[in-house]
């Protein structure tokens, strides 16, 4: 029996890319829920129970960087990897705020190393 590494949720809104990301987390031994919005997020209690999230940044409605400012807000404090299929300077700035910063298409290693990274304690 695997033990899980740890709760990661994910908020994007391509499906395929939601489902396809929370099976890879799940293979590598994380414990995954996934949201297609950030409202739908803010709606339940999950945020509470994470030990990471994956957002994208480009959400419609409150997009991934106002979800982490309105998490912060809340009291939540956890680590955010940012995605996004639109990089240039001004998403770059705007995602400052996150532990990473993955551009889509990423590989499923990238995504993993930059968790780990994200839930390892800085000496």
């Amino acid at each position: 029996m695997q033990v899980c590494r740890a709760n990661v949720i994910i908020v994007e809104d391509d499906m395929g890319l939601n489902r396809a990301v929370a099976r890879l987390l799940n293979i590598a031994g994380f414990h995954s829920s996934s949201f297609e919005s950030a409202e739908r997020l803010l709606e339940s209690a999950a945020a509470s129970g994470a030990d990471c999230f994956v957002f994208d940044i480009h959400l419609p409605g409150i997009s991934g960087v106002e979800l982490l400012d309105r998490l912060d807000e809340a009291g939540i404090h956890r680590p955010v990897i940012f995605i996004t299929a639109h990089d240039d300077a001004h998403t770059r700035d705007a995602a400052r705020g996150g532990s990473s910063y993955l551009t889509k298409p990423f590989t499923g290693q990238a995504l993993i190393q930059a968790i780990d990274a994200a839930l390892t304690p800085s000496p």
